[in-house]
């Protein structure tokens, strides 16, 4: 018996990929801007543009909930600019040099532009939301990007990195991942009878959560020439994820010891990098990371069942197999 191959980003975007061309149509819109730093800092922000995964997700509960919104391209729009603020401010943090293949913010221009340049985003995003008049989105996505910015506090005050529980880690996700792709559904389901709309802030709640576990995996899996970023870039950044929360209790005294030296080093070595994956690896953290990704989109597949079906809710299904075994 043959597995079946898992669909294409286009494949899922095929039910909505006319009204994608509206939302960048309106996120060129909004972004526009006259002064001249601002306008040259958006025309590479947008060269930078990611996969649309989030307001493709809304478009499609849009359509699968049966509630079609004339105003889902501006809030797809608007989701969009949200999550390319939190990249810019991520960026800015910790200091990266590179995403995606192409330099940050903060590397082709400074850390100054970059920090406002985030916030001249969010803002954009707030007053296309007062302007559509209707306080349901706002409250949505209010509430998402202050459950995002809780989330970054968080990771900026684990200072004992090796005892980061677990129960920390989803919380954290849930935070700063999670919370901004069930913000997506929930808004595309924003007409739909209150069942159907808290089934899909849960659908994104669970593929949140799974694609920011197997976006950790990657750290220790993932081509460099695909990801866009050097394996281990996590563990270079004293990032503690789901597989080194699950591996550390397994390791040996010796093991534990060289994680600790690389947590203490300010720029770890290669080779420190490559034990730690190994050690890693070998007590099963990669393993148990992909059984909780799997474990989370079945709870995401089950909140499907109250949408009627659709070429809509069968791209949302797909959207599941594609986060699972994404390369990049």
């Amino acid at each position: 018996m043959t597995q079946a191959i898992p669909a294409t980003l286009a494949d899922i975007q095929a039910p909505v990929r006319a009204r994608l061309d509206e939302v960048r149509s309106e996120l060129r819109r909004i972004v526009e801007a006259d002064f001249g730093l601002i306008a040259e800092v958006n025309a590479h922000l947008l060269q930078m543009q990611g996969k649309m995964l989030r307001p493709t997700l809304l478009l499609l509960a849009d359509e699968a909930t049966g509630a079609p919104d004339p105003r889902a391209a501006t809030l797809g729009a608007v989701v969009e600019l949200i999550h390319l603020a939190t990249l810019v401010h991520d960026d800015s943090v910790d200091h990266s040099v590179r995403r995606r293949g192409m330099p940050t913010i903060n590397a082709l221009f400074s850390h100054q532009v970059s920090v406002i340049m985030g916030d001249y985003l969010y803002s954009r995003a707030v007053i296309e939301l007062v302007r559509l008049a209707d306080l349901e989105p706002l409250r949505i996505l209010g509430r998402v990007t202050n459950e995002m910015t809780v989330g970054e506090m968080r990771q900026l005050l684990a200072h004992d990195r090796l005892a980061f529980s677990e129960e920390q880690y989803d919380l954290l996700i849930m935070a700063k991942t999670a919370s901004l792709l069930s913000g997506a559904c929930e808004t595309g389901a924003i007409r739909a009878p209150g069942e159907q709309r808290q089934a899909m802030r849960e659908f994104g709640l669970r593929l949140g959560m799974a694609f920011q576990i197997v976006d950790d995996l990657l750290d220790y899996t993932g081509d460099a020439t695909i990801t866009g970023k050097p394996v281990g870039a996590d563990l270079r950044e004293h990032k503690v994820t789901l597989p080194l929360i699950h591996a550390l209790p397994k390791l040996s005294a010796s093991q534990r010891r060289e994680v600790s030296a690389l947590m203490d080093t300010e720029t770890p070595t290669d080779a420190q990098i490559a034990a730690v994956v190994e050690a890693v690896t070998e007590a099963g953290g990669l393993d148990y990371a992909r059984e909780r990704a799997a474990a989370l989109s079945t709870g995401a597949e089950a909140a499907l069942e109250l949408l009627a079906p659709s070429p809509a809710r069968e791209a949302l299904r797909a959207s599941i197999p594609f986060v699972l075994d994404r390369r990049s």
